[in-house]
C-alpha cells in the first residue's frame, strides 16, 4: 500500500506542475449559451465594446457572425453579410486598424483543392443588435498552390492580412496578403516562414509585437519583427473538446481559447515575461514587467496535456511494477 501510495503522490505532483495558478487580474472564462452557436470556430476580441468577443459557425450555418457578452456567455448580436456569396467553410474572424472585421472563408477539408478562397470585410457595428449589413469579399489564391487553412491574422498597425495552412510535420506556412487587398482581381498570398503545428486559429497581440497560433493541444507564441515571426516557445492551452480558435484581450495579457461543440467554453490563460506583448511589459501597472514564470511560463488555470499525460502514465506504470513485485512475492 505504501508503494502505491508514493505511487499516487508522485503522480500528484506531476499534476500539481500541471496546474498553473491564475493571476488575480486575469478575466474570467465564459460558455457560449446560444444553441445556434455549435460550431465557433474563431474568435476575436471586440474593441468598439469591452467584454465583447465575436464568433461564427464553421460551416452549414449562412452569413452570419455573432457578438457574445464575455461575461453572460450571452449573445448580443447577430450580424448578417450581403453582397456576398454563399459561404463556404468559415474558419476565422479578426479585428483591422481600420476599425473592420475580416472574415475568413477560408478553409478546405478536401485537402487543397478549391483553386481560390474567401474574405469578406465589413465594419464593426457601433451598436449592438441585429442587423443586415453589406460586406466587401475578397477572392484569394496562395502563390504556391491550394491550401487547407483555418487561421486568419489582420496585423493591428500595418492591416496587412495574413493567414496560416493547416499542415504539420514541415508542411504548414504562414501566408501574406498584399499590402492593401483589393476587389478588382485575385489576391495572392505568398509564403514567409514555416510553421511546424496544425494550426486551427491565431491572432497578433493589440499591439502587433505578439503573434500566437494554437492547434488542437498546443499553441506557440512569436515575436513579430520585420514581418516575420520569430518563435518563442510554447505557450500554454486548456483542456478543450475541439481547440479550434483563440484572442488576445484588449489589454494584450491574456489568451482565450474557444472550442467547438454546444455550450462551449472561453477560457483564459495569461501571459508572463517574455510571452507579453511589449506594451504589456512596458505598462507601469505591471510593475518589474514581470508576470512570474519563465520564457515559456504562463498563468491562467489550465492542464497541460503533455504533463496530464506524463502524470498519468507513471501512475499506471509505477502501479504496474508494484503489482508484479507482489505477485512475485506470493510465489
Amino acid at each position: 500500500m505504501r508503494s502505491l501510495l508514493c505511487a499516487a503522490g508522485a503522480a500528484g505532483i506531476l499534476w500539481t506542475a500541471a496546474v498553473v495558478p491564475a493571476a488575480a487580474d486575469e478575466p474570467d472564462g465564459f460558455t457560449i449559451g446560444d444553441p445556434r452557436i455549435t460550431e465557433s470556430s474563431g474568435l476575436a476580441a471586440s474593441r468598439a465594446h469591452p467584454g465583447v468577443y465575436w464568433t461564427h459557425n464553421d460551416s452549414d450555418d449562412g452569413p452570419y457572425v455573432y457578438a457574445v457578452d464575455g461575461r453572460s456567455g450571452r449573445t448580443v448580436a447577430r450580424i448578417t453579410l450581403r453582397g456576398i456569396g454563399a459561404p463556404r467553410d468559415v474558419e476565422a474572424i479578426s479585428l483591422g486598424p481600420d476599425g473592420n472585421l475580416y472574415v475568413g472563408d477560408i478553409g478546405d477539408n478536401l485537402g487543397g483543392s478549391w483553386n481560390h478562397v474567401w474574405i469578406y470585410r465589413f465594419p464593426e457595428p457601433k451598436k449592438l443588435r441585429d442587423a443586415t449589413v453589406t460586406a466587401t469579399q475578397f477572392d484569394v489564391k496562395y502563390a504556391d498552390g491550394p491550401r487547407d487553412a483555418e487561421a486568419l491574422m489582420v496585423h493591428p498597425k500595418t492591416g496587412r492580412v495574413y493567414i496560416a495552412s493547416k499542415k504539420q510535420d514541415g508542411g504548414g506556412a504562414l501566408y501574406a496578403g498584399p499590402q492593401r487587398l483589393t476587389t478588382s482581381g485575385t489576391n495572392v498570398f505568398r509564403k514567409v516562414a514555416p510553421v511546424d503545428l496544425w494550426v486551427t486559429d491565431g491572432a497578433f497581440s493589440p499591439d502587433g509585437s505578439r503573434l500566437v497560433l494554437r492547434s488542437y493541444f498546443g499553441a506557440r507564441i512569436y515575436r513579430w519583427q520585420d514581418g516575420r515571426p520569430k518563435d518563442l516557445g510554447s505557450v500554454g492551452v486548456p483542456v478543450q473538446q475541439q481547440g479550434e480558435s483563440v484572442t488576445f484581450t484588449p489589454d494584450g495579457r491574456t489568451l482565450m481559447y474557444g472550442s467547438e461543440g454546444g455550450d462551449s467554453e472561453v477560457k483564459p490563460v495569461g501571459l508572463s515575461d517574455g510571452q507579453l506583448p511589449d506594451s504589456a511589459k512596458d505598462d507601469p501597472a505591471n510593475g518589474d514587467g514581470s508576470n512570474g514564470g519563465g520564457e515559456e511560463g504562463s498563468s491562467g488555470t489550465y492542464l497541460d496535456p503533455g504533463f496530464l499525460k506524463g502524470a498519468m502514465v507513471f501512475a499506471v506504470a509505477t502501479a504496474l511494477v508494484v503489482g508484479l513485485r507482489r505477485l512475485l512475492r506470493r510465489r
